[in-house]
């Protein structure tokens, strides 16, 4: 299983957090996701999915990565 993690722009509270979280939870393949607006990161973890697949889903929460 991997583990990867994101620098997000732009998050500064918890419904911040809880955006990301929705939407990168939805990607394929994506089994855990913890976001930390206090760290600016996204920690992604499952296996199938790519950069460009949380790139996206990041973006569609109205973020992006750094």
């Amino acid at each position: 299983m991997a583990v990867k993690n994101y620098q997000v722009e732009g998050m500064t509270c918890g419904h911040c957090e809880m955006s990301v979280r929705e939407e990168v939870g939805e990607v394929a393949g994506v089994s855990q996701v913890e976001a930390s607006h206090e760290t600016g990161t996204v920690t992604v973890t499952g296996e199938g999915f790519t950069d460009a697949d949380i790139t996206a889903a990041v973006e569609e929460a109205g973020y992006r990565l750094a």
